[in-house]
């Protein structure tokens, strides 16, 4: 008895549950209410069945219970069952996979008005392309990738010259209109998955795969990768906006295409070094730094981090915090360089620059930060070179104080909480391995190490 009423009580609380939750699918954003079905297909036949096999199982514990007197009859085989159940399972199973047949087949078939659009994956990072004029997509190859080239695109092939390069995380998609998502991969296997949308594809390497929809609503939706891509899968994040069509123009129009891209002019480091006189004032003549004015050392580091943060302190994605004193004070200087233009050149007067490594000031446990910094090394490397590929900067040579107070940043949420800054955001999960200031200057004593 006391078991066919566990039963019963599993059973009670198991569709109260599935009934009364609140965790459920987040509302749709696609044009894909087909899987949605699906999914509550399989719930209510799933579901069905296990009411009505837990019920059978109640049934018979208590009718063949334990009984004096009784004797159990022993038919080791019954023809008609068999057919019974032979014939509902059957049904069942049709019942489960017709609708995802149906739906799969769907999926495979593109609209004949869809949109291409290129999603290429990394660790641990989004890009994307859209087609130019000519609405074809040109030829990649990995082999071609740099940081002139982030998506490897062929110079010869002309009908990739006037393909839209967004090298960001983030993006836009038109209300309304279908797009077919091609996928692929620049090392290892990635999942490209928006929940709002419902359709998920894998991106394997070597080849391209395909999803499609039709945002049916504007807004904002996180990326994920569901796809276990390595230490830093879980901080793999993008964004796509849905944006009314006039809006998404403006956004597309404001890309440039491949050929502008590959042929933008050398930097002109000495309009940089003009532009760096105003920088030398608390970042020194040689970039070293100035630990007094709390102006880290920028010689020697890389050249596409630095660009990044200059566009962050310039449009508000850093330095917005009042939390962030220092960062509030870089923001008025960035945006005394008035183009993406004057960035560049001076950033490479920077590159130019070299002075020896700073002094640490720091001290901790080597043995115990070499550990910790193990996860750190898989995207900044093993000497804390940085890996231009992974958007990782260098660490090695960096003043201590500095990437002190930017991992305890991290961890407070006082850099990285700008929706757009989607790299600070996978810095603030993965500072959270540092759970205390020991634990920091253990980590930075060892890079003091490098």
């Amino acid at each position: 008895m006391a078991i066919a009423l566990g039963i019963l009580v599993l059973v009670v609380v198991t569709v109260l549950f599935h009934f009364l939750s609140p965790w459920w699918f987040t509302p749709i954003a696609a044009d894909w209410e087909f899987l949605d079905l699906t999914v509550d297909i399989t719930f209510w036949l799933t579901g069905a069945v296990f009411i009505a096999l837990n019920g059978f199982l109640i049934w018979v514990i208590l009718k063949y219970r334990h009984r004096e007197g009784l004797k159990a009859h022993y038919e080791p085989e019954s023809k008609k069952l068999e057919w019974w159940l032979t014939i509902v399972t059957t049904i069942g199973v049709v019942a489960l996979l017709a609708p995802g047949l149906w739906v799969w087949g769907k999926f495979v078939d593109v609209p004949d008005d869809a949109q291409p659009v290129e999603v290429v994956g990394q660790q641990w990072h989004w890009n994307y392309r859209f087609p130019g004029a000519d609405g074809q997509l040109g030829q990649a190859d990995i082999a071609l990738v740099s940081p002139a080239n982030p998506f490897g695109l062929k110079a010869d092939d002309p009908a990739g010259q006037d393909d839209i390069v967004v090298n960001d995380a983030v993006l836009h998609l038109a209300l309304g209109q279908p797009y077919k998502l091609v996928l692929r991969s620049r090392d290892v296997l990635h999942n490209f998955t928006v929940p709002q949308f419902r359709v998920k594809m894998d991106l394997v390497p070597g080849t391209t795969s395909y999803q499609w929809l039709k945002p049916t609503r504007t807004g904002q939706f996180d990326v994920l990768c569901e796809e276990l891509c390595g230490i830093g899968h879980f901080a793999m994040r993008g964004a796509v906006v849905v944006d009314p069509p006039e809006d998404f123009q403006a956004w597309l129009d404001g890309h440039p295409t491949f050929a502008e891209f590959s042929g933008r002019a050398e930097p002109d480091v000495t309009a940089g070094r003009a532009l760096y006189a105003t920088c030398s004032a608390c970042h020194g003549p040689g970039g070293e730094g100035n630990e007094m004015l709390n102006a880290p050392r920028l010689a020697g580091q890389q050249p596409e981090y630095l660009m990044r943060q200059l566009r962050n302190f310039k449009h508000g994605l850093r330095g917005a915090s009042s939390d962030d004193p220092f960062g509030m004070q870089m923001a008025p200087m960035a945006s005394t360089l008035r183009d993406d233009a004057a960035i560049a050149n001076v950033v490479a007067y920077i590159d130019s620059l070299e002075v020896e490594a700073p002094a640490g000031t720091i001290t901790g446990d080597t043995e115990r930060g070499a550990k910790l910094f193990g996860t750190c090394a898989s995207c900044h490397g093993k000497q804390g070179q940085g890996i231009w590929a992974l958007n990782a900067p260098r660490l090695e040579g960096i003043n201590d104080w500095y990437l002190k107070r930017q991992l305890q940043n991290y961890r407070q949420g006082i850099r990285g909480s700008h929706p757009q800054d989607l790299y600070g955001k996978q810095m603030n999960l993965l500072s959270g391995m540092l759970r205390d200031e020991q634990s920091m200057n253990d980590v930075v004593a060892y890079i003091n190490s490098l």
